[in-house]
């Protein structure tokens, strides 16, 4: 008996070797035939190709991969910090200990920051907040080889079009000679640098504020800073605005009205009873302009009223809860406290939970966006609507409780 399972165990695991060695032999031949002439189009030297690719094996390991054979499928977990708990996410003691650093780089780098504010626009603690946020201040490790990322994904990844443009624009940097192939360090998802920039955005977005001939967002830190205000500024910020403004919103106000395809003149908000939890009026410039409710935990959490410069956030990541720190972050670097409202604790769903949640709502003819699994505007305020129509407490946020009503 023992014979045959060690006979059976080596099967199985020569059947792995002969797997990996053929996704191995794929990728090569994928590099070789389909990146190659795309690269060599668009001006790529096969120096610069061969520098990027040598020694470079197909990462399996890598999260979000279809690997041969795999079925597609909603991950039943959510893996990135955006889009799990917020209250795991705006740990208070990590909030405050990542807000007293923020403003000591705010001093550190005063000179620079103030010349950064006059050319884009951008007010400093954003900038910093987002700086922060992807890369602890500079100090968080880039390990990755990008071209090992990003070739990886593009041969085997479920979004293979993105990150193959990604690649490619990756090579395009090495041409350009802003880095050698060596220097291409990477996040997991290929991200690039302190800033955490794609390849596209890098070649689009990047700028050299030190003077020294090179976009280096590795290791200058004037380089970084100008990088994300120019990214953010070419989003669309407008200067002079706030980003938004916690508020205690009542019940009379329906959580169905958040969204940015609902902004209102923020009076209108005000006319309605939504007041800022600080107790102060909203500033005069920005009763007359345009706000939009947000309520990223539904009525589990604080609720806000964001001006465009939110989503303008979002561009950089799109989250709520991302552009939520960075907004929240920028304000303690200001002297700004804590939230006002308490993100509370709800029996959580999987992502995969959410995914079929979702699915039943679109069957009743809500409108979700895409059923991805995780809780964006339009899920949470079309919940509310299906809550409000069946006569139960309107949450605009996805439990268990609502998963089994619905079922």
């Amino acid at each position: 008996m023992r014979r045959i399972a060690w006979a059976l165990a080596a099967w199985l695991a020569m059947g792995g070797v002969a797997a990996a060695q053929d996704v191995q032999a794929g990728f090569r031949a994928f590099l070789q035939n389909d990146i190659w002439p795309e690269a060599r189009a668009v001006g790529v030297s096969r120096r610069t190709f061969d520098a990027a690719f040598e020694g470079v094996r197909a990462n399996t390991k890598l999260p979000d991969l279809q690997l041969p054979g795999d079925a597609a499928k909603v991950e039943e977990i959510n893996r990135q910090a955006e889009f799990q708990s917020p209250t795991a996410y705006f740990d208070e003691a990590k909030m405050a200990a990542t807000a007293a650093r923020g403003r000591a780089m705010l001093a550190q780098y005063a000179g620079v920051i103030k010349r950064i504010e006059a050319r884009y626009g951008v007010p400093g603690p954003i900038v910093v907040a987002v700086w922060g946020r992807e890369s602890g201040y500079g100090a968080a490790k880039i390990p990755y080889d990008a071209f090992e990322v990003l070739g990886t994904k593009a041969y085997l990844a479920r979004r293979k079009e993105m990150f193959r443009a990604e690649l490619i624009a990756a090579l395009r940097i090495v041409q350009d000679g802003d880095l050698t192939a060596a220097q291409m360090k990477s996040s997991w998802a290929g991200a690039l640098g302190q800033p955490q920039f794609m390849p596209t955005k890098f070649r689009a977005l990047a700028v050299d504020f030190d003077g020294d001939g090179r976009r280096d967002i590795w290791n200058s830190v004037p380089d970084t800073l100008a990088s994300i205000a120019n990214y953010l500024r070419q989003s669309g910020w407008q200067p002079g605005r706030d980003w938004g403004f916690e508020a205690r919103v009542p019940a009379s106000v329906s959580c169905t009205l958040e969204g940015p395809d609902q902004g209102r003149p923020i009076a209108d908000f005000a006319q309605a009873g939504v007041t800022r939890v600080s107790g102060r009026a909203f500033p005069p410039n920005e009763m007359r302009a345009t706000g939009h409710l947000l309520m990223p935990a539904g009525r589990f959490g604080p609720a806000f009223v964001a001006t465009p410069n939110f989503y303008v956030i979002k561009e950089y990541n799109n989250s709520d809860l991302y552009a939520l720190f960075i907004g929240h972050l920028a304000d303690r670097m200001a002297g700004g406290g804590p939230f006002s409202g308490e993100w509370r604790k709800v029996a959580g769903l999987t992502r995969g939970d959410v995914a079929r949640l979702q699915e039943r709502l679109v069957a009743r003819g809500y409108d979700v966006g895409r059923p991805d699994g995780l809780a964006g505007f339009k899920t949470r305020r079309s919940i509310g609507a299906y809550q409000e129509k069946a006569g139960l407490p309107s949450t605009c946020w996805p439990t268990r409780e609502l998963a089994a009503q619905m079922r």
